[in-house]
């Protein structure tokens, strides 16, 4: 409806001129030309005038048309560079548009790739922990297969340890009964010469312990300023000393000797004294001299009770 009243208006002013130049030319008007003289001179002055004022009115005319004609074509051209700039907005705005939907496109693309991207990423980290789990699996398949084969091992050797330290207390209660029965047997043959050789072989043990000792403490004092037994030595020479003098001798013995190993508390206790190789008779006096002495000398220096802690010492009797 817009575009019909668009129309109109120039229609009729178009219609409306031609009507005008029609009516021109009916009456015979030039508008160029002067006006003709008329051929009559009896044509009268209101008649003359009446003509004048009609060109007036006509030429008026055809200026208003022509105006309305001018106003006419600036509204067509206003209205066709109306419709242009509508065209060319419009054909902006399409532009614009499909420039959206192409970016939007991409941004649709590179949003589906980043998703992929992250699904790829996420199956992968997927698989990748249950190849881990697989391999925690059979890594803790054989941490416990281990754990069990070092359990059965353990238990083997606690068993076979067991057995062990059973077959040594026996052993060990065999060859105490057997050595009780040794040394009773013995005790019952030599009770009345122990007894009384005791006091004697006391008192000369004694003796010889003590001039043993002075005559040790003299080569130190004369050999002060030469090699010395060192500490170890002395206290090794005063603990086989200790020794003999508890040792019951007898003749059976001479010539004979005992190897004998001795542990010892920091404050000279004897805590664990055993026969190692020798004559036997020997050994028995032996370790019932060192059970008698009960405790022997010791160090009250750390480094040589170190060494003096657990010794083997060789026992000969000695005989005036």
């Amino acid at each position: 409806m817009a575009g019909n009243s668009d129309l109109t208006v120039p229609v009729s002013i178009s219609a409306g001129i031609h009507i005008g130049f029609i009516v021109i030319l009916a009456l015979g008007i030039n508008f160029e030309d002067k006006p003709k003289q008329m051929q009559t001179a009896a044509a009268s002055a209101p008649a003359v005038q009446a003509i004048v004022i009609d060109q007036q009115k006509v030429n008026d005319r055809v200026e208003q048309l022509k105006k309305q004609k001018q106003d006419v074509a600036k509204q067509e051209k206003a209205r066709q560079a109306e419709l242009e700039r509508k065209a060319s907005e419009a054909r902006r705005e399409r532009e614009r548009e499909q420039e959206k939907i192409k970016t939007l496109e991409i941004q649709r693309k590179q949003k589906e790739q980043e998703t992929q991207k992250a699904n790829d990423a996420a199956k992968a980290a997927q698989a990748k922990q249950v190849l881990e789990k697989e391999r925690a699996d059979k890594a803790e398949v054989v941490r416990k297969q281990k754990e069990q084969e070092q359990k059965a091992s353990e238990d083997a050797a606690k068993k076979a340890a067991e057995k062990r330290k059973q077959e040594e207390a026996a052993a060990k209660k065999a060859q105490e009964e057997r050595q009780r029965a040794d040394d009773e047997r013995k005790r019952k043959e030599d009770a009345e010469r122990k007894r009384k050789a005791e006091a004697d072989t006391k008192a000369r043990q004694e003796r010889e312990m003590a001039e043993a000792m002075a005559a040790e403490q003299d080569s130190l004092s004369k050999t002060r300023n030469k090699q010395v037994l060192s500490e170890v030595d002395k206290y090794k020479a005063m603990i086989i000393a200790t020794i003999q003098r508890n040792l019951v001798v007898d003749e059976s013995m001479r010539g004979k000797s005992c190897r004998v190993f001795i542990r010892l508390a920091s404050d000279g206790f004897v805590t664990t004294s055993q026969t190692l190789d020798g004559d036997q008779v020997v050994c028995r006096a032996a370790k019932a001299s060192i059970n008698k002495a009960g405790r022997l000398p010791v160090s009250p220096e750390p480094a040589v009770y170190q060494q003096l802690k657990e010794i083997n010492l060789t026992v000969s009797p000695e005989f005036n």
